[in-house]
């Protein structure tokens, strides 16, 4: 048995495990560690921004691709949903209620896409950004000064 090695992908490897070091000294302590959420977030932000532009296109076979991922998005870890859930306190059922609805709307969206149903997938397409901004305009400042200090 010969053992083939690809030096490029080596040399890559070898280079990020001496830069990792450095680059988590090169981190502020005082900076806190991004959370889950925040990546959560944006692989949100990525999907909705793709379906915007697959709507603009009439695409409504990427919009149908793309509506589960926004429907059963990632959730934090446990601890950190647990974090989350106590800072949020009697607030939290409405918070929830936000991902729910979003959650929901995906569904239909991905349905009506599948339909080929142009008006409802942008209705529904909406309907996840009202809940987007509204779950925005209530926690996201306050999240953001609570877990990362402003």
């Amino acid at each position: 048995m010969q053992c083939s090695i690809d030096w490029s992908l080596a040399r890559a490897l070898v280079f990020a495990l001496a830069l990792g070091p450095i680059c988590a000294m090169a981190q502020s302590a005082d900076q806190p560690k991004p959370m889950a959420l925040r990546g959560i977030m944006l692989q949100l932000d990525s999907d909705m921004n793709a379906v915007n532009g697959a709507i603009s296109q009439k695409d409504w076979q990427t919009v149908a691709e793309l509506a589960p991922r926004i429907a059963n998005h990632a959730e934090p870890p446990i601890l950190e949903k647990v974090k989350i859930l106590a800072w949020l306190n009697i607030d939290a059922p409405k918070f929830r209620g936000f991902d729910v609805k979003a959650k929901d709307d995906a569904a239909a969206m991905g349905d009506a896409a599948k339909k080929g149903d142009g008006q409802a997938v942008v209705a529904d397409y909406a309907k996840i950004q009202q809940s987007c901004l509204g779950c925005h305009e209530q926690f996201r400042q306050k999240f953001i000064d609570h877990f990362y200090g402003g």
